[in-house]
């Protein structure tokens, strides 16, 4: 892995543009030209748009006393709640999100999957994986994140582990190592964000990496790396000279 220890990027590739509490109630129509999402799909591109922002073109509209960036908080909430696409039984049980727009989602996500997915992505270095798993970074609680590979490093699947508390999140190997084994993958890397920005680890950190390492060994699986990020930047476990191979 020869990248650098860490990867700025620039603005044009913001996950998100700020917006206060009061704009995250406005009618879109209400925001700024600048601030809309449409306007920055078209000004900036896709890439530099929050999953928020891309929900909320994709519904277009809410409904009577619920706009749409509500609704699609909501809707994004539910899809972070679980690692499988929902169905759309669950998808049309948000209040504002009839039978139509469920199926409308659904198609999207499983045409996304289908269409332009993880396998086939190869990783060879940290900002590949941080290419992967970026748009976890905005999230107010670490989110562990594994990433399981065949034997030439391509990507079979990318999954939220766990969700933990506002600074600390907690793992054990066997659930890491669970969907590892279910994929029949040849190696794998994990990644967890810091949502205080500071992406130095924890001895919480270095002992899960630790125990990963063991737990790795005994499987006969190859561990990449271990990345810590936020938005802009990231950290990783192999290039700081924390993860070698034997």
């Amino acid at each position: 892995m020869n990248d650098i220890p860490h990867s700025d990027c620039s603005e044009e590739a913001a996950l998100s543009y700020p917006m206060s509490a009061k704009e995250l109630t406005q009618k879109i129509q209400d925001l700024p030209p600048e601030k809309r999402p449409r306007e920055r799909l078209l000004s900036k591109g896709a890439p530099a748009l929050s999953d928020l922002e891309l929900l909320e073109i994709l519904l277009n509209t809410g409904i009577p006393g619920k706009n749409v960036n509500v609704l699609a908080g909501e809707l994004l909430d539910l899809l972070n709640s679980g690692k499988d696409i929902p169905s759309v039984k669950e998808l049309s049980g948000l209040s504002g999100l009839g039978t139509g727009k469920a199926c409308l989602v659904a198609a999207m996500l499983e045409f996304g999957r289908r269409r332009y997915g993880f396998f086939g992505s190869a990783v060879k270095g940290p900002s590949d994986i941080f290419t992967l798993i970026r748009h976890h970074a905005d999230r107010k609680q670490e989110r562990f994140i594994s990433l399981s590979l065949n034997g030439a490093h391509e990507v079979l699947a990318v999954r939220v582990v766990t969700i933990g508390l506002l600074n600390r999140t907690i793992v054990h190997p066997r659930e890491v190592f669970a969907d590892l084994l279910s994929d029949r993958a040849a190696a794998f890397a994990v990644a967890h964000n810091h949502p205080s920005g500071r992406l130095l680890p924890s001895t919480d950190d270095d002992e899960i990496t630790c125990r990963l390492v063991e737990a790795a060994k005994i499987l006969g699986l190859h561990f990449l790396d271990h990345l810590i990020f936020s938005e802009n930047t990231w950290w990783s476990y192999r290039q700081a000279g924390k993860l070698q191979d034997d």
